[in-house]
């Protein structure tokens, strides 16, 4: 089993990575979060690995963090995800936000992810909630960071929709721009700060 790889990056493109290792090409099937961490072409960068073996496949899946390999790990290990349907929950949101997500059974976040339905999500909070904590990925300041006001967001992701907005991307502003103690207004309006449209 390949644990890591060290090499050069060769070619970055949606959802994947090409490293040069000694002379070698390898593929890997990334998460948008290890894409976006990753260095620029011609940069070296040490990649952690999964082998995903099949009767008519063999991939190879790069994370740029331990704990997102770990985490990859767990969410394979729930009925109906396999490790491409993992890395697209890993794609939906900044891992510590997931992981947050599983715990408090946030719905609502988990179904905004692509490909990811109700009951999957539901599946994978039942499941992971107790088993993901010990990973230590998140503070208690940075799940105090997480917490706000439902009805709020709820809102304040209806109004940006209203005025244009692609839903997940407005719920991703919302929840970015969202405290304890926000309003919808609040939220609303540093969304639009942040929003380049």
């Amino acid at each position: 089993m390949i644990s890591f790889l060290v090499g050069i990056i060769e070619e970055k493109l949606e959802g994947s990575v090409c490293l040069d290792v000694n002379g070698v090409g390898y593929s890997l099937f990334v998460s948008n979060n290890t894409l976006a961490s990753l260095p620029e072409e011609g940069e070296t960068v040490k990649v952690y690995t999964y082998m995903a073996v099949r009767e008519d496949d063999v991939s190879l899946f790069g994370f740029s963090s331990k704990e997102e390999k770990q985490l990859f790990l767990k969410l394979t290990q729930v009925s109906g995800i396999g490790p491409k349907m993992a890395l697209s929950i890993l794609s939906g949101l900044p891992i510590s936000q997931l992981i947050n997500a599983i715990i408090r059974q946030d719905l609502h976040s988990l179904s905004s992810i692509k490909g990811l339905g109700k009951k999957t999500a539901e599946r994978l909070c039942l499941e992971l909630k107790d088993k993901i904590s010990p990973l230590g990925v998140v503070s208690e300041e940075e799940a105090k960071e997480f917490e706000y006001d439902e009805d709020a967001l709820t809102l304040a992701v209806e109004t940006l929709v209203s005025l244009g907005v692609n839903k997940n991307q407005a719920y991703q502003l919302a929840k970015s721009n969202a405290t304890a103690t926000s309003t919808a207004e609040e939220i609303i309006s540093k969304s639009l700060r942040g929003y380049r449209g």
